[in-house]
């Protein structure tokens, strides 16, 4: 059986210094799937910047396979990440306008991994910003925010994109109802995506989903 692709070590160190959520594990879950999709020779897409520590993953990969890397943010944070809740963080806040701004942490991020020049961001709403996408993706990483209404504008902005074989993966998909803030809207967004017909799980780390493209439709 052959061995999943991994990050260089210089990337993996890049990943684990970033300010961000995703633990090791689903980070080399993540980079062995982009590295697989990016063989389709389509840009690789995350939905949920916030200050990129995923996003070098999928960078990497990116680079590797000489695709591009293109992830959409508003920047202003989630609604667990706003202030007064559990996932809040004070350096995210810009002082001038009084909310969150992740933009510039996450171009450091990139700068200090090396990987500015593979990375396209995308500063905007994500049912906005897939209104106006008009090509086939070699992957989607949905990993925006937690609310029914965000995954599920995500999902339905995003998936028609996928191209056949290409990958959708999910991230923060918690079965149980206790984590409603965390994970219960992607869990719904993955069944809904088992349930279309149009996609056939291919792995799970933790709680991350990867799925792929089998059929046509949401």
């Amino acid at each position: 059986m052959t061995a999943a692709p991994q990050p260089k070590p210089e990337i993996l160190a890049a990943f684990e210094a970033a300010k961000g959520f995703m633990p090791a594990g689903e980070g080399l879950a993540l980079y062995a799937a982009a590295a697989e999709a990016a063989a389709l020779g389509l840009p690789l897409l995350e939905v949920g910047t916030y200050c990129g520590r995923s996003t070098i993953l999928l960078a990497d990969a990116a680079r590797e396979a000489g695709v591009t890397a293109i992830t959409v943010d508003h920047h202003r944070g989630s609604e667990e990440q706003q202030p007064g809740w559990e996932y809040h963080d004070p350096e995210t806040v810009d002082p001038e306008v009084g909310r969150m701004d992740t933009l510039p942490t996450f171009r450091r991020t990139l700068h200090h991994a090396g990987l500015e020049e593979h990375v396209i961001a995308i500063v905007g709403r994500s049912p906005q910003v897939a209104k106006a996408w008009g090509g086939a993706l070699g992957l989607v990483f949905i990993d925006g925010g937690h609310t029914d209404e965000h995954a599920t504008g995500d999902y339905e902005g995003w998936a028609p994109h996928i191209a056949d074989g290409g990958l959708l993966l999910i991230h923060d998909v918690f079965p149980d109802p206790a984590d409603i803030m965390t994970g219960q809207a992607p869990y719904r967004v993955y069944l809904r995506a088992l349930e279309s017909g149009a996609f056939t799980e291919v792995s799970a780390t933790e709680s991350l989903r990867v799925l792929r493209r089998t059929g046509p439709g949401i």
